[in-house]
């Protein structure tokens, strides 16, 4: 695996460290008045979710660990538990719901998703960026109430709430983004 200098980590990195895997989540570079600049980073454990800050100065060495990507398709949950196939070889893989996090709700019955494996361990699950749903409950529009870029609360078919714009209404599909849980477009 290659090393990198501590200056070269940049958010998103998977790094070896201290004997575990963590991801590079926020990475400030310091440059003091006095001594010489380092990186502040701040690592998150990719088997049990720990977090950690850590200073790397320019001349300490890291590992950097690449991560095998695959695209699996999500088939069934039972109970805590997510099935996935393999688009290619057809190999299912359960994996627990806990590993998209918050993010859970916007997994989708036949729905692609990016599986992160180091060796034959999978630590992440990458869903689309933008997930189409549904709006179940919102507030009727109130006329006049467009003088600012104003957005009413609605809640979706999968029990996320979201901000929405007032001219969408109820029983619309509109495009999320599953990383902010924003609203980006009608469907």
């Amino acid at each position: 695996m290659p090393k990198i200098n501590g200056n070269e980590i940049r958010p998103g990195n998977v790094l070896e460290h201290e004997g575990g895997l963590w991801g590079a989540v926020k990475v400030d570079h310091v440059k003091p008045g006095k001594g010489g600049a380092f990186a502040q980073v701040e690592l998150k454990n990719l088997r049990d979710g720990r977090k950690l800050n850590e200073r790397f100065r320019s001349a300490d060495k890291v590992e950097r660990v690449r991560l095998d990507q695959k695209d699996q398709q999500f088939l069934f949950e039972d109970g805590d538990m997510l099935t996935f196939m393999d688009s290619e070889t057809y190999e299912q893989i359960a994996l627990p719901a806990d590993i998209l996090g918050d993010r859970r709700p916007f997994l989708q019955d036949g729905m692609t998703v990016q599986i992160e494996y180091y060796g034959e361990e999978a630590l992440n699950v990458s869903l689309p960026q933008k997930v189409v749903c549904k709006v179940v409950e919102t507030e009727p529009v109130v006329k006049g109430q467009t003088a600012a870029n104003s957005f009413k609360p609605a809640i979706l078919d999968n029990g996320v709430r979201v901000m929405i714009p007032p001219f969408v209404g109820q029983d619309e599909d509109i495009v999320v983004n599953t990383e902010t849980f924003e609203y980006a477009e009608r469907a």
